[in-house]
């Protein structure tokens, strides 16, 4: 009689299921918990993860973000504001230089603000924000984005030899509707483990 019988292996694919179910959760809670901590502190960098713009104005999502940004630098948390973000289908210009030009307009001097080369995901976004830092002795970032993102971004941001602190975005328009919040979180339970193993 062979081991692997119809009830052992509908056993073991139960108890399989059960256990991906867990360590999804586990991501969830770990992705929350991240996101409900503000670390902000002196930091050599705050850089802006991008978002959508319409046209050359930021979207709200994208503006809570700034508004945040610009906040954190008049606190003197930092010398400069790094700005992230690529070209979306359709349009003639990245996000990082509409959200340099939304801060410079919002009265950040103009030398303080940076638009960083296009990235096109979370993971080429950062990868040019160490490049940003390539032969500085010192490399702590404050990460701006939404609260659901904190979690990957200290996972990459560290991998590429940053030292990383997260700051969410207090205003987003994503954290005041809890359904999308939560859906986002939900989503996070399968884009962290692939980061943490594909650093995407």
């Amino acid at each position: 009689m062979p081991f692997w019988t119809l009830p052992r292996k509908l056993a073991g694919a139960l108890m399989l299921a059960i256990a991906l179910a867990l360590g999804w959760a586990a991501v969830v809670v770990a992705a929350a918990l991240t996101a409900s901590h503000d670390q902000a502190t002196t930091s050599d960098a705050i850089v802006v993860l991008g978002a959508a713009q319409y046209n050359g104005r930021p979207s709200p999502v994208f503006r809570a973000r700034l508004d945040h940004a610009a906040a954190l630098y008049q606190r003197g948390l930092a010398p400069v504001v790094l700005v992230t973000g690529g070209v979306g289908t359709g349009d003639t210009v990245s996000e990082s230089e509409v959200g340099r030009r939304y801060l410079v307009k919002a009265g950040l001097p103009d030398a303080a603000v940076l638009a960083l080369s296009a990235g096109t995901s979370t993971s080429s976004s950062l990868d040019g924000v160490a490049h940003w830092f390539s032969g500085r002795d010192s490399r702590r970032v404050l990460l701006v984005s939404d609260g659901f993102h904190m979690l990957r971004l200290q996972i990459i941001a560290t991998r590429l030899g940053l030292v990383p602190f997260t700051s969410p975005a207090p205003n987003s328009p994503i954290r005041a509707n809890p359904r999308r919040n939560a859906a986002y979180f939900f989503a996070e339970g399968f884009k962290v483990p692939v980061t943490w193993l594909f650093n995407r």
